[in-house]
């Protein structure tokens, strides 16, 4: 049952107060049960609007749920995607400070800069390949609004899929000097090994994850704009980080990238 604008709003107003204040909040379908995906993406939709009117510019987009473990654990066959703000980026190595955060965890990525629009449907891992201008190793910060990180899936879409901070390594690379699917990934923190995975993780290749980016953004009329940084999912599990962190990812063949925590 699809819920009415009023409604629609005030969800998108609930889950950009509780970023801006710091504070968890229900996840919407306990007061919302009839809460579906598509309504969900209308909420995040308004949650946009607001904050670009706010200024936040729009500077690209990111997948979640691209592993199947995580899609079997959700019970859906398909990943989700966010948008990402000029709110949410960290250059390498800066401090993130986790007093605005409320329960944050990293995970490391690959992150796709693209050279040339992308529409679909039948957008391919091969015309993602074709227009991207340069990957990277990215570390996303995740950080849901929702209650002891509990949610669902309509709930994890309207909040824009828990995103809050991303950093982009600093060695652009052609993708097509690279095996992405066998691209491995090691996640440090503090100097130890915490997570390793490799690109196949992600949907068994992050460009096929691009690639459904572009085909599940077409049906709503939307192209992925050329210049836009695309996270394309998660490599390895999330792990909490707090005050004192910092955590290294390094890609093989793609360099490092870094972010600590103050």
């Amino acid at each position: 049952m699809s819920l009415d604008n009023e409604t629609l709003d005030r969800c998108a107003r609930l889950l950009r107060d509780a970023e801006r204040d710091v504070r968890d909040v229900g996840k919407l379908t306990d007061s919302h049960p009839g809460l579906d995906v598509a309504d969900a993406y209308r909420i995040q939709q308004r949650l946009c609007a607001l904050k670009q009117a706010e200024g936040v510019r729009i500077v690209g987009m990111k997948m979640g749920l691209t592993s199947h473990a995580k899609m079997q654990q959700m019970g859906v066959d398909t990943p989700i995607y966010g948008f990402l703000g000029s709110d949410n980026v960290v250059d390498d190595g800066a401090a993130v400070d986790t007093s605005v955060l409320i329960h944050p965890k990293v995970e490391a990525e690959i992150a796709f800069v693209m050279r040339d629009a992308l529409r679909g449907p039948g957008c391919t891992a091969s015309d993602v390949l074709t227009a991207t201008d340069y990957v990277v190793p990215a570390i996303e910060l995740i950080d849901s609004r929702y209650e002891n990180f509990r949610f669902d899936l309509p709930s994890v879409i309207a909040d824009n899929t828990s995103a809050s901070r991303y950093v982009l390594g600093s060695r652009p690379t052609d993708p097509a000097r690279l095996d992405l699917q066998t691209l491995g990934v090691v996640m440090e923190k503090n100097g130890q090994v915490a997570e390793v995975g490799a690109g196949a993780a992600v949907l068994g290749d992050p460009a096929a994850a691009v690639a459904m980016l572009v085909n599940m953004l077409s049906e709503h009329g939307q192209p992925l704009e050329a210049g836009a940084v695309v996270l394309s999912g998660a490599i390895t599990a999330a792990i909490a980080v707090q005050a004192g962190d910092n955590v290294l990812v390094r890609g093989d063949g793609i360099g490092t990238v870094a972010m600590r925590f103050i």
